[in-house]
């Protein structure tokens, strides 16, 4: 068995306040969500309007399927015209960990 993360560090476009920051950050955890089938929160900088931190993990017992999961979410998450992608970290951690 072999678990995946994703964590992206976020510069949000014209954001203002931590509302708008959620009208922004919702629908992008909503998507990865719905078109990737992973889990996925918003998992720091929640204080701060213009930034983000928004992490993604998987499962599965096949270590290329995970590989590939992630490195479609990243894709996915570098074409949002909304955001700034200024980091993203992949890990893979298996039975040996």
């Amino acid at each position: 068995m072999y678990a995946g993360t994703l964590s992206f560090d976020l510069l949000l476009g014209d954001v203002h306040s931590l509302k708008e920051k959620r009208s922004v950050v919702r629908p992008i955890v909503a998507e990865l969500h719905r078109k990737f089938a992973v889990s996925v929160a918003e998992t720091g900088e929640q204080d701060l309007h213009r930034r983000a931190e928004i992490g993604i993990a998987v499962v599965s017992g096949d270590l290329g399927h995970i590989q590939d999961v992630l490195d479609r979410c990243e894709r996915w998450m570098i074409a949002r015209p909304e955001v700034e992608l200024l980091s993203a970290r992949q890990r893979i951690h298996g039975d040996d960990d």
